[in-house]
């Protein structure tokens, strides 16, 4: 096995490793492999692979993360925890209350910028498969999407008895238990920094999404998604 470009200046200066030295490589297919390092040069890094096995990391419940746009460090944060704790996908959202208004104010290079933390937060937490970074949607397109599989599930700080909704909300835990069969595709919608607005959460459950509630702390928009996708993959056993 021969490796090159920029993952040699991580093996041979950051990590420091040395020929004779065993690594675990993942192709972002399913599979890791065990090497044990022969060569380190600058150029390229070569070795010997001693065990091909599918990798156990990936939950199987598949959490596709709508999130709102927020402010640039937030939203990175956002695509590095989630990509650690098992999210699958990322969707950028524009919704009414995000400081970007267009989707034509999201640039290549901010795009090329998630693109790495995505990669680094996967290397980093041994994903056998890194998220996908989907094309940015406007609120609307986003529901429409997710309404064409999975359960959409938007936790929203204003659900509880008296939301001005259609149907009274449940707690994120008593819709997962409650829910048969078990779900194995999940579209997790977090709003932006003020949260969706009445009027898109009712547009959302015109689309089959269902608003539930975190508990009776309020989290903050970069927080509520990691929060979210991790309290659903232990309900649904993903957890260990």
């Amino acid at each position: 096995m021969e490796i090159t470009g920029p993952l040699t200046h991580q093996i041979r200066n950051v990590l420091r490793l040395k020929p004779g030295d065993r690594v675990i490589l993942l192709d972002n297919s399913g599979w890791e492999y065990q090497v044990e390092l022969g060569e380190v040069s600058r150029e390229r890094v070569a070795g010997h692979i001693l065990q091909k096995r599918l990798a156990t990391s990936e939950p199987r419940t598949k959490i596709t993360l709508y999130q709102s746009l927020l402010r640039a460090r937030a939203f990175e944060s956002v695509l590095q925890k989630c990509t650690e704790v098992g999210v699958v996908g990322f969707v950028p959202v524009v919704a009414a209350r995000c400081i970007i208004s267009s989707l034509e104010d999201i640039g290549e290079k901010r795009i090329e910028r998630w693109r790495r933390i995505i990669l680094e937060a996967g290397e980093q937490s041994r994903r056998a498969r890194l998220p996908a970074l989907q094309p940015a949607l406007l609120l609307p397109q986003a529901w429409e999407e997710a309404s064409r599989g999975g359960l959409t599930i938007v936790p929203w700080e204003e659900a509880g008895p008296g939301m001005p909704v259609q149907e009274k909300s449940n707690s994120l835990r008593s819709l997962l238990s409650g829910a048969q069969p078990r779900p194995f595709s999940v579209n997790l919608f977090i709003g932006p920094e003020g949260g969706f607005t009445p009027q898109e959460i009712d547009q959302g459950q015109r689309y089959g999404a269902v608003p539930v509630t975190l508990g009776p702390r309020i989290l903050r928009a970069e927080t509520a998604g990691l929060v979210a996708a991790a309290a659903i993959l232990y309900e649904l056993g993903d957890m260990g």
